[in-house]
């Protein structure tokens, strides 16, 4: 483990991650400037963001502006906030969980959600037509917490539907992918927010940790680099979906595409016009290896990474056969034991 730094984030508390070393201000993520209202000032010799923001690391003005308690204080209730020009919830953190046949796993996926220490979210959970009792354990935890929203498709559409159904209707600003299966630490929130805020990126993703099905043997961490753009993130497998988190004030609205890889294609689709994915180094997710799941025939995987790069991101023959073998070269040094 490197150092732990603590650069200024716009919540007031300091991030704990291990890279000391910054990266610069993309100049691809400003837009076009405009007069900012009376009595409100921005930074000397910047350019302003469409939205006003507050000072880094001032929670009395933030509370101030919100009118509310500061977001980022442990064991507080859920706080109301101000939407943005696009209609989002500044401080609110949508979480998005398609689940399919997930009668096994969801109870504990609810769970790990409920315990973040960060309590301002929305966990919406896309039940996919299951045949199983997923609905219905959604429903109870749902009854008695108003954060927990079950909304069910009318036919079985696959992930990437059940994602566009979620963030159709996702009201916050930031939004976090969690797989029915996969589990949060309880500080995944509070820490990837506070480091988010203060790299100032599209999307943030973290280290984690595998577990067998039963939970009883978590195996070695993976790593992650300190970034990637979209020509790293085309020879790379450094994301994980249930670690990610975007912020939809820089990407704006988006939207899965109905492929094998929905996920990989989104984040491909996000950085094509500029931009950073920043990887937080720290370990904050578990990824369950459950046998029939998505990504777990290897060579069936591999065909869609292919067919991503060739039918999706419409890439030459040399480059999609440098970018795969790049790819499949670090799946084998990310999986190769447990």
């Amino acid at each position: 483990m490197g150092l732990p730094v603590s650069p200024p984030c716009a919540s007031g508390l300091a991030w704990t991650g291990r890279t000391a070393r910054p990266i610069g201000e993309d100049t691809s993520l400003w837009r076009k400037p405009r007069a900012l209202p009376a009595g409100q000032s921005g930074r000397s010799g910047s350019l302003q963001c469409r939205r006003p923001r507050t000072q880094p690391g001032s929670l009395k003005l933030r509370a101030n502006r919100l009118n509310s308690t500061p977001v980022l204080e442990r064991d507080t209730a859920p706080v109301s906030a101000a939407a943005d020009t696009r209609g989002y919830v500044d401080t609110l953190v949508s979480i998005v969980t398609p689940a399919y046949r997930a009668a096994r796993f969801i109870a504990e996926t609810i769970r790990s959600v409920q315990a973040q220490t960060y309590r301002d979210f929305e966990m919406l959970v896309v039940d996919d037509c299951s045949p199983d009792e997923t609905a219905a354990i959604v429903e109870s935890f749902a009854v008695n917490d108003p954060r927990i929203r079950l909304l069910r498709q009318q036919t079985n559409g696959g992930p990437a539907a059940a994602r566009n159904r979620a963030l159709a209707e996702a009201r916050g600003r930031w939004i976090a992918f969690l797989d029915s299966d996969d589990t949060w630490l309880p500080e995944k929130l509070e820490k990837q927010l506070a480091f988010h805020r203060a790299r100032n990126a599209k999307i943030s993703f973290t280290e984690f940790r595998r577990v067998d099905a039963d939970g009883s043997h978590v195996g070695r961490l993976i790593t992650v680099r300190d970034w990637l753009d979209y020509g790293r993130l085309l020879c790379d497998t450094g994301i994980a979906t249930s670690t990610v988190i975007v912020d939809r004030s820089k990407t704006g609205p988006f939207a899965m595409k109905k492929t094998y890889y929905d996920d990989y294609a989104c984040w491909l689709e996000l950085l094509r016009s500029g931009g950073r994915a920043v990887g937080l180094r720290e370990d904050l997710m578990r990824y369950r290896v459950v046998g029939g799941s998505v990504s777990r025939n290897k060579l069936k995987s591999a065909r869609h990474v292919w067919r991503t790069y060739r039918e999706v991101e419409r890439l030459g023959l040399l480059r999609s056969a440098w970018s795969f073998a790049n790819y499949a070269g670090r799946g084998v040094l990310k999986y190769w034991r447990f």
